[in-house]
């Protein structure tokens, strides 16, 4: 992709209403614009961001044996009466009519919707377990949006769903999608861990959430320094624990020390048991022919809020520092004096076409501006790996290796194997 006909609208400086590390990044880069309050376009390179970690998600779901649907985001409000949820969810469930006056709502999630699907459709125990995931937009009418697409009101989410015939099948169930949300998180390359949480307004038996550690993070966890304990003090606040007693007591595994820290919420996982499947009256027959309730689970993970928790947790003064495997572009090559000088187009084009043959995601940036520029620019939007093609190509036949983390060198144009090596450290 050529820099001069990629949308990028980069800023010098950050809206004053961006608060955090992220929304004053994304907004800076040219990768999100505004349309109203905690609702976000995503401009090309937001989007490319967005969908690696969207295919991340859906290879690992895919593995585990998950089968992908897609849901409507407009529901009917008697499926919701079924379970009571209509009114429970207050304010922050959109409710609208159609032109004859029936109700319906936006999905904030889809415990009602698939259970629905679930129940017309499958008859015997024999069809399970099942577990059904999509990845779609939901909107929550937040009382204050916040943090641009962290705390936003229209948001991406994989949602998924797993009905079993019991609750050893249903604890199955629950650990390979633990294990694979691990996978999920490992890939794109995340710092997190895995706490106890409240199951809030999901309700169900138990549940745990994923969160990235981060500074800005709106949650505030316990965990162990020694081992994987970690529990949200959400939870321990409402069984009356004093949070302050615990900035180096022993962790309650016997491994290290407890250490508070902030996290950023970016999946959750829950064991919804009978809840949905008995007010909706979602049964199989079992293997003695009788009518047997379904056990679900429920698991979340916030696609779109993945993007920020990740900047949050990956930045410099400079600007982002994407982990390799969600960076929008793999390698920026700058052409300096492009279209001026035949013999460094010349480079760039056949240096740039190598590359993409290899399937590496690669920008030229061809504009006509000066290096300073276009390095910025570069180092804003957080490529890995820099190519500078100059004076050095024309006097010598070499370029200028310069990763996103500060690492030069000064290599022949010709040396893609080092070249290659060099992006991968």
């Amino acid at each position: 992709m050529l820099f001069s006909n990629l949308l990028i609208p980069t800023l010098k400086d950050a809206p004053q209403e961006a608060e955090i590390i992220s929304h004053k990044l994304m907004l800076r880069a040219g990768m999100i614009r505004k349309a109203a309050s905690g609702i976000y376009t995503w401009l090309p390179l937001g989007l490319k961001v967005l969908k690696k970690i969207e295919n991340i998600i859906r290879e690992e779901m895919d593995e585990s044996g998950a089968q992908e649907v897609f849901m409507p985001m407009v529901q009917p409000k008697e499926l919701w009466d079924e379970t009571k949820r209509w009114d429970k969810m207050g304010p922050e469930l959109l409710r609208i009519k159609d032109r004859h006056e029936r109700d319906f709502c936006l999905g904030p999630t889809h415990e009602e919707v698939i259970t629905d699907i679930i129940r017309n459709n499958v008859k015997s125990y024999k069809q399970l377990p099942l577990n059904i995931y999509q990845i779609q937009t939901k909107f929550r009418d937040e009382v204050r949006p916040r943090y641009g697409i962290m705390r936003g009101r229209e948001f991406l989410m994989k949602d998924s769903y797993s009905f079993n015939i019991d609750e050893s099948s249903l604890q199955e169930t629950y650990i390979l999608m633990r294990e694979t949300y691990k996978k999920i998180f490992n890939r794109i390359g995340l710092d997190f861990k895995i706490s106890k949480a409240d199951s809030g307004a999901i309700g169900g038996d138990s549940s745990e959430e994923f969160h990235v550690l981060a500074e800005n993070g709106e949650d505030t966890i316990a965990i162990s320094d020694g081992s994987e304990f970690a529990i949200n003090t959400e939870l321990l606040l409402s069984e009356g624990q004093d949070i302050d007693s615990l900035e180096g007591k022993p962790s309650p595994d016997g491994k290290g020390v407890i250490q508070i820290k902030k996290g950023i919420e970016v999946g959750h996982i829950f064991k919804l048991g009978k809840l949905y499947a008995e007010s909706m009256k979602a049964n199989v027959l079992n293997a003695d022919g009788k009518a047997s309730t379904l056990q679900m689970g429920c698991y979340g993970i916030g696609v779109s809020r993945l993007v920020a928790a990740a900047i949050e947790q990956n930045y410099d003064e400079k600007g982002i520092i994407w982990p390799h495997n969600i960076s929008p572009f793999d390698i920026n090559i700058i052409s300096i004096g492009h279209n001026k000088e035949q013999e460094i187009t010349e480079a760039a084009i056949n240096l740039y076409d190598q590359l993409t043959k290899m399937n590496y995601s690669v920008l030229l940036d061809d504009r006509n501006v000066g290096y300073g520029s276009k390095i910025k620019d570069s180092e804003l939007i957080g490529i890995p790996l820099n190519i500078i093609i100059g004076k050095n190509y024309i006097e010598n036949k070499e370029i200028e290796l310069i990763a996103r983390n500060g690492d030069k060198s000064m290599n022949p144009v010709d040396d893609i194997k080092t070249i290659l090596n060099f992006f991968k450290n």
